[in-house]
């Protein structure tokens, strides 16, 4: 219990410094970042318009950002995340994508790599599928500029103290971190920008949310012709996998 209540506290601490720190951003090209808005090869959702709108002016504001985007699966969320990256990318700053499972972990790198490579941002990620000699290699070429984004799973937490700075942080999945793992981010770079997402955030998040000390928004409209989720019960047998 009094581990618990060190904690507890700590974390206030942390949070009350953030809501009374001022930064200074660097300018960016809103052309460029509007260029790459519109290579987006589908139209945005209303909702998702919106949630852009509000991440990019919390990049542009004097205050750190911390945001929970709440959506279902497939509604948009990952290309708000990008903008968002390629947002502290103009500014000069270095982003780590965190996600819970290798899986995963690839598929936001593929995706981030298509969308932020033909603009210059370079990409890399840190799973298990990486030797320790690649990750450190990795770390190396961010803490350098030469890696501007860092797809990661928890593997990351092993290697954190190499890192010299993060500009932003992206929280996949947020429910599957722990929230010592999550403010470990916030310990080490106290001005650090966090985006959170998830379609079922877990209720500290939400009530974070709701109770002002985390802002939030809402992806609730499905893209046009979205194929629904099918989820699917069964006995193990390789053929189906």
């Amino acid at each position: 219990s009094k581990k618990i209540d060190e904690f507890v506290v700590s974390m206030f601490n942390t949070h009350v410094q953030r809501l009374h720190t001022v930064i200074e951003r660097d300018s960016f090209d809103v052309g460029l970042l509007e260029q790459f808005a519109c290579s987006f090869k589908y139209n945005d959702t209303p909702d998702q318009a919106v949630a852009y709108q509000e991440v990019v002016s919390a990049l542009q504001s004097s205050y750190p950002m911390d945001r929970l985007l709440c959506a279902d699966v497939g509604f948009g969320k990952t290309e708000v995340a990008m903008r968002a990256a390629f947002c502290s990318v103009s500014q000069g700053g270095r982003v780590v994508v965190l996600a819970p499972t290798s899986i995963l972990c690839y598929q936001l790198f593929d995706t981030f790599s298509k969308r932020l490579n033909p603009f210059a941002v370079n990409v890399e990620m840190v799973s298990r599928l990486k030797s320790k000699k690649q990750i450190e290699g990795y770390i190396n070429l961010f803490n350098g500029g030469s890696v501007d984004v860092l797809v990661c799973t928890h593997r990351i937490f092993s290697h954190i103290n190499q890192i010299s700075s993060v500009r932003l942080l992206v929280v996949d999945e947020e429910h599957r971190f722990g929230v010592k793992q999550k403010e470990l981010f916030l310990d080490l770079f106290p001005n650090i920008d966090v985006l959170y997402m998830s379609a079922t955030p877990i209720p500290r998040s939400l009530q974070s949310a709701l109770s002002g000390i985390k802002t939030i928004s809402t992806i609730s409209t499905p893209p046009r012709n979205r194929i629904p989720i099918e989820t699917i019960v069964d006995f193990f047998d390789f053929k189906k996998i």
